[in-house]
């Protein structure tokens, strides 16, 4: 910093003082004659240096303060074990910087060994005479070597406290300013895994000098690895470091971009922009350098931040459907989970995925299976060989699934009434009155999505015939309804209107926003008579409503009508197919007795008046009714 400085006022002193010559004197017949001629001695002044060669100068001076490389740096170098290295110390010796670099050697030879004794080895007095002599002369060690020097002591097993760590902490703390950026970030990646004050200071140190200094970044690794460390880092210097990366992307190798997705995974940070770009650098890239633990990164990264990248996916399919030979129970589990997250169905990979389990069910644990269920289940996957996949599927539950922890049990059950897979002894277990107390815990909100699925899996026992033990549907313990305060949507706000219209703003005539006793919401419900237009509901039995069950019957020929509005969340990515939890409620209240309108959002966005509304949905009952007279 402080070479900076000179340089730049050489330069404007340099631009202010022109250089002296005869012509900056007066003539000597102005002057007057009797004054004395004074004399004066020019010393030639050093050139003045321009600002580009600032980077010249510094590394003049930088290569003016380096000492030359002796033959015991060399030789420590080509060392090949420890004792080698011990060995030359006792009989060369050297100063505290040579000190410092045999210890570096020393750590990175015991740690690729694996096998050595580390008590004895830190115990030898050779080790310790290159400690004392590091310790005594630490002004003597490099910027470099010190910073390598302290992940080497904490390799090794030395204690935070130890009085060497000490020293070479408080060091480096009076030191801060003197580190390159990229020493900087070691330093930081270092100091965040360290306890206690002294280390704590230090980060504190090193973060404020890397957001003073961060236009001084311009390596691709030290982008990733400060990224690495985000929670540790300000929300600024986590928006410069993204700029950083953003202006740097195209240097970034596919493990750099493992490295700097995952960081914004784990905080959240969807920096949409950034993401873009490393998707298509990430694409670019050749086969060899997307290996399977670097796609299951990218693939989780992209489902926590709900990211979508087709490309990518359909990149990570071909490569993945490549190497069918090396899945294994965990890789297969976490890819199905993140696409699931993701909302992304490729039927060849899933498909492989399911023959990989039928190969080799063996090979996945409980909580394995239990994931690659509910991921089938969250995408409404049905594979070819599903009779045997289920088979095994059955077998590996058998006796284990009323011992899961109780919110997981309930999401298998759940997935397995998605799947039309459930069987009788499966609900008994969640549906007992004890079970549903065990659903408590957490927070509001996640009990009672807990809640719901209950209702779903009820519904499923009284609508599907799933009874558990053969038990008639009114023997179920009932599960009290849930009401739900949610804010409607644009779509269900545009629908109410329609349906209005369409009886006549008769308000005893049509229903929003049903909330079930099966857990499922109506959007719009109408009763039709046998030329589909609207009747009064006010009086009519309701079964499907909590204590609705009073009131007259509807009238013959009539029928319930349950319109169903389907948001683009409720869609699997790139398909006009829905989730599996929606392709659920539609066959529930379809065996409910209602006639099913759906009211896809792509085709309401595009009626742009109220009487194109109110005429597509009398178009989508006269279809339903048709098709019911039509069974």
């Amino acid at each position: 910093m402080t070479t900076r400085l000179l340089a730049q006022w050489a330069r404007f002193l340099g631009a202010r003082c022109p250089p002296a010559s005869l012509t900056s004197f007066p003539p000597l017949h102005v002057q007057a004659e009797s004054a004395p001629v004074k004399t004066f001695q020019m010393h030639p002044l050093p050139p003045v240096r321009a600002m580009c060669e600032v980077r010249s100068l510094i590394k003049e001076i930088d290569r003016s303060q380096v000492p030359k490389r002796t033959e015991l740096d060399e030789l420590i170098e080509k060392a090949g074990s420890p004792e080698e290295v011990l060995q030359l110390w006792a009989e060369w010796g050297g100063s505290g910087n040579q000190a410092a670099s045999s210890f570096v050697r020393l750590a990175k030879l015991s740690v690729e060994k694996g096998n050595l004794d580390r008590t004895a080895l830190m115990q030898d007095p050779r080790l310790l005479d290159m400690l004392e002599k590091v310790s005594s002369q630490v002004a003597t060690v490099w910027n470099g070597t010190l910073v390598i020097l302290l992940r080497a002591l904490s390799q090794l097993g030395i204690a935070p406290g130890d009085l060497v760590m000490q020293s070479l902490q408080t060091e480096a703390l009076w030191r801060v300013r003197r580190f390159s950026y990229k020493q900087l970030a070691y330093l930081a990646d270092w100091a965040t895994a360290r306890p206690g004050p002294e280390g704590e200071e230090l980060l504190r140190s090193v973060l404020k000098q890397l957001e003073l200094r961060w236009m001084e970044l311009a390596d691709v690794r030290t982008i990733s690895l400060l990224m690495a460390r985000a929670r540790h880092l300000s929300p600024s210097l986590m928006d410069k470091l993204e700029d950083k990366a953003l202006e740097l992307a195209e240097k970034f190798s596919a493990e750099d971009i493992r490295r700097v997705a995952l960081s914004l995974a784990s905080q959240g940070r969807r920096a949409v922009p950034l993401l873009r770009t490393l998707s298509y650098h990430l694409h670019q890239k050749p086969s060899a350098e997307l290996n399977t633990p670097l796609l299951l990164d990218v693939a989780y990264a992209y489902g926590k931040l709900n990211f979508h990248q087709t490309q990518v996916f359909q990149r990570i399919a071909a490569e993945l459907l490549s190497r069918k030979a090396e899945f294994s129970a965990s890789n297969i589990t976490r890819f199905a989970k993140s696409f699931a997250y993701l909302k992304w169905l490729n039927l060849p990979l899933f498909e492989s995925f399911t023959e990989h389990y039928i190969e080799d069910s063996k090979k996945y644990s409980t909580l394995q299976l239990c994931n690659l269920l509910l991921s089938l289940a969250r995408l409404n996957f049905q594979p070819s060989k599903g009779e045997e996949f289920y088979s095994k599927v059955h077998d590996a539950l058998e006796g284990v699934l009323s011992g899961l922890e109780p919110f997981l049990q309930t999401d298998v059950v759940w997935s397995l009434c998605v799947l039309q897979q459930a069987k009788p002894q499966y609900l008994q277990s969640v549906l007992d009155p004890t079970f549903q107390s065990k659903l408590s815990g957490r927070n509001p909100s996640h009990t009672e999505n807990y809640r719901l699925k209950l209702l779903h899996i009820a519904a499923a026992a009284q609508l599907e015939n799933l009874c558990p033990l053969g038990t008639p549907a009114s023997s179920i313990p009932a599960i009290p309804a849930i009401t739900r305060e949610s804010r409607a949507s644009p779509l269900q706000i545009g629908l109410k209107g329609a349906l209005q219209s369409l009886t006549g703003n008769r308000d005893g005539a049509y229903r929003t926003g049903v909330d079930t006793v099966y857990g499922w919401t109506i959007d719009g419900e109408l009763v039709v008579d046998s030329e589909t237009k609207a009747i009064d509901l006010l009086g009519l039995e309701a079964p499907h409503l909590s204590g609705g069950r009073g009131g007259s019957p509807i009238p013959p020929g009539a029928q319930r009508v349950a319109f169903l509005v389907w948001e683009f969340p409720h869609y699997i990515s790139r398909s006009k197919e829905l989730l599996g939890r929606f392709i659920m409620q539609k066959r529930h209240l379809q065996l409910a007795g209602f006639l099913i309108v759906e009211v896809p959002y792509f085709e309401w966005l595009e009626l742009k008046s109220d009487w194109q509304r109110v005429a597509y949905l009398k178009d989508k009952m006269g279809k339903a009714v048709a098709e019911e007279m039509a069974k």
